[in-house]
């Protein structure tokens, strides 16, 4: 078509203009494709900005074509949904046929990643959910978008809510297969075969879209439309996880079963896909920065000084054996290995509950601190020890015996033959030996934590086993009423009841203390049981999202009802642990007696026994489907 240079501006522009004088007042072309010219303008009457969608005119002459555009804009009218651009008109002008929607004061999503970088994991995580929102709103009306794509979606500038465009090729989910419609880089292989489209159609293009959003780049690339076709039909999409990205790990592993190529092994449809998104993002909460620090610095023996302690510590024992005898260096050796450290960490556990914290607070900020680590080290690196690691790591342990051998001998022959001519050559062996530990030690580890982070495993094991508790305990009997109060806002509502219900405890006369002992040993395993059961749900959630379509399946419907049981059980006991709870603030003010109390202890015993049944008769089963369902 030919274009009229004056004011920039081109002959369709102008025709379109003269064609809504008095309705619409067209300020600029905001951008086009294959399906038409989208404009910015002002609805005159409501003086309010708008944007219009018009189809290009030598198509709208096509009459199939042009009834296919208004059918399906009608359609995409009827939706309302607060992430889907609004359509206010559908209309057939002079020859123009064009839609009204909605302007949004925003960016796509494509200049998004082009301009600023791919999003973080928690924002591609937030963009995926509001979309699949959107979709799932849609789906359920009987359409399907057939063109999900970066381009598509639109994100406000003031909120950065999610909003999607352009549902003028979708069609209605039942009218089945049709033209081939979409965008290469993003339609689904059925879509490229011309099979039958449904909603599972736009999940592949949804997943596409995160993998541009998350990665910067698309999951199939090529020098033509065909061959980027060719490839969605008969390439697997490369794994996100494999690309090295910080990404959650879940939110990568929905990403991927998007992309799966055969419709049935994605996920069952984009509301399940929203939930599975949203229990991702609730599991990522930040912990106070006291347990930030805790974890990542403070409870951890890998500061200067500690590497400077571990070199002087030989040296320093041999001199007082020397002195004193072996005895005594055998004695100041375990002092400055063991407990000196040991007081190290009893000060930490006490700092941190001086702050309000307690050990049970540790256990998801050491599993989030992990789980991170895990998203965010480079995943090109072996995920399994290498060579050289293995070499490092043999090294290590050889030379670390042959110098606990060497420092043996070395302070036997100092304390009873000072002048033996072998001291000096076994001092020698001890230095060397010792030095080639640490260093091939400190080689190991540098290559290990390539493939995880093997510092907060460790650390974890050390404050959540039986170390860690007993640091905790008497780390508390220090404080002597100096708690600056409980920081609750991050617990799980268990952990929080638990503690709340400890603390009064404690608070009561020591003959009551007496008479309700087993209140605090009760209290723990329900706080155990509580997690138990919220973790064995969430384990479940991702079970169902993972069978797919199979809703209809004995293995769907079992897990359903293992799910739900798992949910009522887990009110039960969280309702037992505030039973306790108010109970003790009853027994503070004079409202009820030790046996009022010892009855709802009962009550709560038995709840717990019921839970301990509940997993075990939940384990049975999963072993059961597991062998029923195994290929």
């Amino acid at each position: 078509m030919s274009t009229t240079p004056a004011s920039g501006t081109d002959a369709l522009f102008l025709a379109f203009q003269e064609a809504l004088v008095g309705r619409y007042s067209i300020d600029r072309e905001l951008g086009r494709g294959g399906m038409g010219v989208v404009y910015l303008a002002r609805e005159v009457h409501l003086d309010r900005l708008v944007a219009i969608k018009l189809l290009p005119p030598e198509r709208a002459r096509d009459d199939q074509v042009r009834e296919g555009f208004l059918r399906e804009a009608r359609l995409a009218a009827k939706l309302s949904h607060p992430n889907i651009i609004p359509i206010h008109a559908v209309e057939e002008r002079e020859g123009f046929v064009f839609y009204v929607m909605a302007f949004v004061d925003g960016e796509t999503l494509t200049e998004r990643v082009r301009t600023r970088g791919p999003l973080s994991g928690s924002d591609g995580a937030r963009v995926l959910r509001e979309a699949a929102w959107a979709l799932a709103y849609a789906h359920a009306q009987g359409l399907v978008h057939r063109d999900v794509k970066p381009d598509n979606i639109l994100l406000e500038g003031a909120t950065q809510r999610v909003l999607i465009a352009d549902f003028g090729i979708a069609s209605a989910a039942s009218d089945g297969g049709g033209a081939i419609a979409g965008t290469p880089e993003f339609m689904s292989p059925e879509q490229v075969l011309g099979g039958r489209i449904d909603a599972r159609s736009d999940l592949y293009g949804l997943g596409a879209t995160a993998f541009f959003a998350l990665s910067g780049r698309l999951p199939f690339e090529g020098t033509n439309a065909t061959e980027i076709l060719a490839r969605q039909v008969t390439e697997p999409a490369p794994p996100l996880a494999s690309l090295g990205l910080a990404v959650p790990r879940k939110v990568a592993a929905l990403v991927d079963r998007c992309l799966a190529k055969a419709p049935d092994q994605r996920p069952e449809n984009a509301q399940t896909l929203a939930d599975q998104l949203g229990l991702a993002l609730e599991q990522r909460r930040d912990a106070p920065p006291a347990l930030r620090a805790f974890v990542k610095r403070s409870g951890r023996l890998d500061g200067g000084g500690s590497l400077l302690g571990g070199f002087l510590l030989i040296p320093a024992a041999a001199g007082i054996a020397a002195w004193l005898g072996l005895s005594a260096g055998w004695g100041a050796f375990v002092v400055g290995g063991a407990i000196v450290p040991l007081a190290y960490l009893l000060t930490a556990a006490r700092r941190l509950q001086l702050q309000g914290f307690a050990h049970t607070d540790l256990a998801p900020v050491f599993q989030a601190e992990i789980e991170y680590a895990r998203e965010e080290l480079p995943l090109g690196h072996r995920l399994t020890p290498s060579i050289p690691e293995r070499t490092l790591a043999f090294i290590s342990a050889g030379s670390s015996l042959v110098a606990a051998l060497s420092f043996t001998s070395f302070l036997a022959l100092l304390t009873t033959a000072p002048e033996s001519r072998w001291l000096g050559p076994i001092a020698l062996t001890l230095f060397f030996s010792f030095s080639t530990a640490i260093m091939t030690a400190i080689g190991y580890l540098s290559r290990a934590q390539m493939r995880t982070d093997v510092e907060s495993v460790f650390w974890s094991k050390v404050w959540l086993g039986r170390l860690g508790k007993g640091l905790f305990a008497p780390a508390g009997k220090m404080l002597k009423g100096r708690r600056l109060g409980s920081a609750m806002t991050h617990r799980a509502t268990e952990l929080s009841l638990g503690m709340a219900a400890e603390q009064l405890f404690e608070s009561l006369p020591k003959k009551t203390r007496e008479e309700l002992r087993e209140l605090p040993s009760l209290l723990h395993r329900l706080q155990a049981d509580a997690q138990s059961l919220r973790k064995r749900f969430d384990g479940l959630q991702e079970a169902l999202a993972d069978i797919g379509d199979a809703a209809a399946s004995a293995a769907y419907s079992d897990l359903r009802a293992m799910r739900d049981q798992t949910h009522a059980k887990l009110g039960e006991t969280v309702g037992a642990l505030e039973t306790i709870r108010l109970d003790l603030l009853r027994l503070h003010a004079g409202g009820t007696t030790v046996a009022g109390v010892t009855s709802h202890l009962g009550l709560a015993e038995e709840v717990s026994k019921e839970v301990s049944r509940l997993i075990a008769a939940q384990g049975e089963v999963e072993e059961l489907l597991a062998r029923t369902t195994k290929p």
